[in-house]
Formats: structure tokens, sequence, C-alpha cells
């Protein structure tokens, strides 16, 4: 069965605007700055993202443009500024930036209780990859019938993250970590691969390559979720086929339309989260 991150996202906004009119009608406007620097494809496309899914829960998006020349000392006087600033409740450094711009320090400049992407050492938040991850399994479980609590349900289940790129697997195995699942971690150099794949009972593909879960290495009656993407002929492409797998996962998340719209989704509910806890 096809996990629809469509619908999933869809009610957590739905959510999140009600949550919102709470804050306006207290005369507080929830608002995400995002810096964007230079002119990278990816980088505009997930900022494009973040504006269309911001205005329709009714958070004010303020896009800071830079150019690819900007300075690291720029770019921290505009995070400083934005911190400082009470009407701003979340600001996002966008990755990719380019290479010169020394991200994870310049935004050590962010407070905590602003840090909405979730990356930060001591974040409050969690990365929204991550937690999107967790929503999608999730809702397998929900429509699966089992009794359990989920996270205590998960516990039981073998947990397969395959990858730990820094702003996709790893994260997702932090957060597993954080809520008491201890995954097994299938990377380039695990041995028997496609048999410690076939192990699991929830296999999370985080690779952003195409074959990475087939029909023969995917156990029957398992659950997949697909994080990792990539471009192909002007089209994004997950780490397995559809038609690969449908007969053989008994829930599954598409590409697109699973897990990507839920991530955006879940950084929304940080930007609410952070606007409340400012508030208080």
């Amino acid at each position: 069965m096809i996990i629809d991150g469509k619908q999933i996202s869809s009610e957590i906004l739905e959510n999140l605007k009600k949550r919102v009119a709470k804050l306006k009608a207290k005369g507080i406007n929830p608002t995400l700055a995002v810096i964007l620097i230079g002119d990278q494809k990816a980088s505009a496309i997930y900022v494009r993202q973040k504006e269309l899914k911001a205005t329709q829960v009714g958070i004010d998006p303020q896009i800071k443009r830079f150019e690819d020349n900007v300075t690291n000392k720029e770019i921290e006087t505009q995070v400083k500024d934005l911190d400082k600033n009470p009407n701003i409740h979340g600001i996002i450094l966008q990755r990719p930036a380019p290479t010169h711009i020394k991200v994870e320090k310049i935004e050590e400049f962010i407070t905590l209780i602003k840090e909405v992407d979730g990356f930060g050492a001591n974040s409050i938040y969690p990365v929204p990859v991550a937690a999107a991850t967790l929503k999608m399994i999730e809702n397998a479980y929900q429509n699966s019938g089992i009794k359990l609590p989920f996270i205590d349900w998960l516990k039981t289940q073998k947990v397969i993250v395959i990858g730990k790129g820094e702003t996709g697997g790893k994260t997702i195995i932090q957060l597993l970590r954080k809520n008491g699942v201890e995954p097994f971690i299938v990377d380039s150099k695990t041995k028997n691969r496609d048999q410690r794949i076939k192990e699991g009972d929830v296999v999370i593909s985080a690779v952003g390559k195409s074959g990475v879960v087939t029909g023969l290495n995917l156990k029957k009656g398992a659950i997949l979720i697909g994080v990792g993407i990539f471009s192909e002929n002007g089209k994004t492409r997950g780490d397995y086929d559809a038609a690969e797998v449908e007969n053989i996962a008994s829930f599954y998340s598409p590409t697109p339309g699973g897990v990507g719209p839920v991530n955006v989704s879940m950084l929304m509910e940080n930007v609410i989260q952070a606007c409340e806890n400012l508030s208080k």
C-alpha cells in the first residue's frame, strides 16, 4: 500500500493553520526568515517550496537573497540581525550553500529557540526530514491495526537505515536513537548489504541513487520509506522503482509525493512551535 505523503502533509498543514489562527488572534504574526545564497537550482527549489507552504498556513516567509560572492562576515551579520529581531520566529541558512560559506559556524549565532532547521548540535527541534520519516512510518503503523503505542512497536522492529549522509540518513539515525530505537546502518562498507537490507522489517533508504532497494533485497511485508532523491532527465527519482517493490512491501512511500511534502510540513511545524515558544 502506498503511504500518501501529500495527504499526510495536507492533514499536518490544516492543523497548523488552526495554531496560526490562535497566534494571530493574539496579534502575533509567525515569520520565517530564509537566507538564500547564490543561484544553485536545488537551493532555489527548496526555498520556493518553503515559501509556498509557509504562505499556505499563514506564516510570513521572508527570503533574504545574497550573491555567490557574499562573505561569511556579511552572512553572520545578517543572521545576528535576524536573531535580535523579535518579529522573526525562525531562521534558516539554506543548504546547500556555496562551499566558502561556513554554514555550521554561522548557525551558532542563531539562538536555539529560532533554529528551526534542527541541525544544531543542541537543537530543540527535530530535523524536518527525520521527523517526516517517522511520520511516514507511523502512518503505515496506524493503518496496520497494531494496538501497541507507536514507539513501543517500533522498538520491536528490525529497522534498517541505508545511507548516513549529513542531511539525510544521519539525522534519521539520531532521531530514532533519541526515541530509543537502535537501527542497523547499511553503507558502502557494509558486507552482504543485500542480505542485511532483506532482514529489515522497516527499511529507510536515504542514498539518492537508483536501485538501492529492489524486489530481490526487500523482505516480504516490510515497510519501505524512500528518502534519497536524485534527478534524471529532469524528473525526480528515488532509491527504488515502485513497480519492483509494490507487491513485496506492506507499505511504501512513492517518489515524488512521499517524504518530500511531509518534510516541508514538519519544518512549518517547527516554525509554529518556535513562535509559540517565543510568545509564552
